[in-house]
């Protein structure tokens, strides 16, 4: 939440980056939905998909982000376990997305 919400505002980060966070997610589920994709094969291959042609953005979020260059989070860009976690978390994303998208 804080990596899209703090760079909106200081202290309503939380809201902020929520409301961005739940409307992405929606906004994926209506062009998945669009698109005729069924299952949670499709929706791990979509969310997976989405992920990848976002990630080269966090060269930008290390660049701008005020708690990269504040120091208090290390680069994302190059980082595994950031990755990894991204990986992880659009996974399940993708696989509830297709179970529930009929």
């Amino acid at each position: 939440m804080r990596l899209l919400g703090a760079p909106l505002s200081k202290r309503r980060w939380r809201l902020a980056g929520t409301a961005v966070h739940l409307a992405n997610g929606a906004a994926a589920g209506v062009l998945f939905q669009r698109l005729g994709l069924r299952g949670w094969k499709a929706g791990i291959a979509a969310a997976q998909l989405e992920s990848a042609v976002l990630w080269p953005g966090m060269a930008v979020v290390d660049r701008y982000h005020p708690d990269r260059r504040s120091g208090a989070w290390p680069p994302l860009l190059l980082n595994p376990r950031v990755f990894g976690q991204e990986v992880a978390a659009h996974a399940v994303f993708g696989t509830v997305l297709g179970v529930l998208i009929r």
